[in-house]
């Protein structure tokens, strides 16, 4: 997710009694007129943190908080917990500890307006008689985008749009970014030495970063809708492309690269593929051929995508696993496919584990050092992982806050 990001206050995990909130006034007094801003901004950021517990449990729906207050008091408040379960708004209503009739209803991203899994969203809200609706975005979905706020203003429901925009992009950018541009949010990871080194040497430990990283990758991996490398990582590592040993909050598709289908059919990724869903992007002209019968007679999907100087077109692979759902994608390499997903400016996040260690060799063009060169990071931040350091860079833009109120 955004690496920008400042961290939010935890929300409350249950209200058992009405919570008067900070800045608000005593409980049967709405808060001044002065106030109302700096309420609306402090019950958007609680929203938001409440948005952030539905990560990778409910891709490809968006990531959504509610807060509702009444009187300057917290009375109900939810999220959504994961796909085809009840939206944010409705988590809300059905905690509320008071009425919810004449509230005001803080949600991270425009009411739904449309049956899908789910009722609409607004009716609900309707229908319990909030006065007034804040919320940052206008929802970009063909089936929303707007046509909510219009059917509460309507119905007589006072709207906010605009409070905290850049702060919910951030939460919203996996989401955004498939809707909108037509591609996952990919983040892109990998290990590499003091020097710039993310292939060690025939006879060294495969490992380059040590263990504690190597347990956040997986972390990583177990919030993610699929993870992608080139056949060149499956031929020299012969990797599963799983979480191990953490939570995990979805499966993920694992994804190859292979326009000559060259995976062999004994790899651990074919050997699995049954029991965990196995994707390969490549060539139509490989399609035809004896090995795609083979991988797919051992549970392999085999997807064609475009190509160019007889190469794969990345952006169409994007597009290909984006029309799958594929909201949130993790590129692991191996250096050639970082390069090239950076170098086409697919990358919205990059992840590089610098480990306290040289190796002998020239640096890899997708190394750290190569990034800063070559692009324009719109945020980094470092962290200790263990005896490595983390950096996580965001080379994309969030929706600008212009582009957010023209939504209205």
């Amino acid at each position: 997710m955004p690496v920008s990001r400042q961290s939010q206050a935890k929300a409350t995990k249950s209200h058992p009694h009405s919570q008067r909130v900070a800045g608000g006034a005593a409980l049967g007094s709405p808060p001044s007129a002065q106030k109302l801003p700096e309420l609306d901004e402090s019950m958007m950021r609680r929203a938001l943190a409440l948005a952030k517990k539905g990560e990778g449990r409910v891709e490809p729906n968006p990531m959504v908080g509610c807060v509702i207050v009444r009187n300057g008091c917290v009375i109900g408040e939810g999220y959504h917990r994961r796909f085809g379960g009840p939206h944010a708004e409705i988590e809300a209503l059905g905690s509320c500890t008071r009425n919810p009739r004449g509230a005001t209803v803080y949600v991270s991203l425009e009411p739904c307006c449309h049956q899908g899994k789910t009722p609409p969203c607004t009716d609900a809200l309707i229908q319990a008689g909030v006065a007034r609706v804040v919320t940052p975005l206008r929802d970009p979905n063909p089936a929303v985008n707007g046509k909510g706020l219009r059917q509460l203003r309507a119905a007589g429901i006072a709207v906010t749009t605009g409070v905290l925009v850049h702060e919910a992009a951030e939460v919203l950018a996996p989401f955004l970014t498939r809707v909108r541009l037509g591609r996952p949010y990919v983040i892109a990871k990998w290990a590499q030495s003091l020097n710039g080194i993310l292939v060690p040497p025939l006879g060294q430990s495969k490992w380059i970063s040590g263990a504690i990283s190597r347990r956040a990758v997986h972390r990583l991996r177990a919030r993610m809708d699929a993870i992608l490398v080139g056949v060149g990582t499956v031929l020299a590592d012969d990797p599963l492309l799983t979480a191990r040993d953490v939570p995990l909050r979805r499966r993920a598709l694992r994804v190859v690269l292979d326009g000559k289908l060259r995976i062999p059919v004994n790899a651990n990724v074919v050997a699995s593929a049954r029991t965990r869903p196995m994707l390969v992007l490549t060539t139509p002209q490989a399609l035809k051929t004896k090995k795609a019968q083979q991988l797919t007679r051992k549970g392999v999907e085999l997807v064609a995508c475009k190509t160019r100087s007889g190469r794969l077109v990345l952006g169409d692979c994007m597009s290909r696993l984006s029309d799958r759902g594929v909201t949130n994608l993790l590129v692991e390499g191996g250096p050639m496919v970082l390069h090239a997903m950076l170098k086409a400016r697919l990358v919205d996040e990059a992840w590089a584990f610098v480990a306290p260690r040289l190796i002998g060799g020239e640096p890899q063009r997708c190394c750290l050092a190569n990034v800063f060169a070559n692009t324009d990071p719109r945020a980094a931040t470092v962290e200790r992982s263990g005896n490595d350091l983390l950096y996580r860079l965001r080379l994309t833009d969030l929706p600008r806050a212009a582009e957010a109120r023209r939504w209205k």
